[in-house]
């Protein structure tokens, strides 16, 4: 016995070709992944973030209107702020039309402006006495649960939130997008169609019409 028949001897033995079977599953599992890569998960994020910031400017805003017209402006004035029912009134808009820029995902970055400064504002004037934490269980009682006053935890949640928003984008299903689009499309068609002096000088060949001019 010489070496290659004893290397052919102790070799492994061959794989079998696929069955056609199992290409097909190769060939499925290879389209998945192909689907997810065209169309990642991770691009829907800024959907959640959108929900939670529009909803929550919006419900404040509201929630301020359902007091009475007087009533923040009222509160505004305790904290030394000045002009407190142009303030007030200034607060209310942008927490209404500011939050549902960001649910529609309009205009997110100039409405990120006004909403980061009625945040700033809150938080300096309001929670920052009170520490970081938001929620202070303090007692539960036959009444219910008893919290102290809420620190500046959940201001800063909401400008990481827009700035997460402003950073990455307004994602899909917002009308940034949809407009972009359009604009993308409108610059496409106006770039391919040929002016009305080429049009009027040639024709669909690139001929001239009418008589030569030698």
């Amino acid at each position: 016995m010489d070496i290659h028949e004893a290397a052919e001897r102790h070799a492994p033995a061959r794989m079998p070709p696929p069955r056609a079977a199992d290409q097909a599953m190769h060939g499925l599992i290879a389209g998945r992944f192909e689907w997810l890569r065209r169309f990642p998960i991770a691009r829907w994020a800024p959907i959640p973030l959108r929900l939670i910031v529009g909803y929550g400017f919006m419900e404040h805003g509201f929630a301020k209107l359902a007091r009475g017209p007087d009533a923040f402006p009222a509160i505004l004035h305790a904290l030394g702020v000045p002009a407190p029912h142009l303030m007030g009134w200034l607060t209310i808009l942008v927490e209404i039309v500011g939050g549902l820029f960001v649910l529609l995902g309009a205009l997110i970055p100039l409405a990120s402006i006004p909403m980061a400064a009625v945040l700033l504002v809150a938080m300096i004037t309001v929670h920052l006495p009170y520490g970081f934490s938001s929620i202070k269980l303090q007692a539960v009682t036959a009444a219910g649960a008893q919290f102290g006053p809420p620190g500046f935890e959940t201001n800063l949640l909401y400008l990481a939130c827009l700035a997460a928003l402003v950073l990455g984008g307004s994602g899909p299903l917002a009308l940034d997008g949809l407009l972009a689009k359009r604009r993308q499309i409108a610059r496409s068609s106006s770039d391919a169609e040929p002016s009305a002096g080429c049009r009027a000088a040639g024709g669909p060949d690139g001929a001239t019409n009418g008589r030569s001019l030698t």
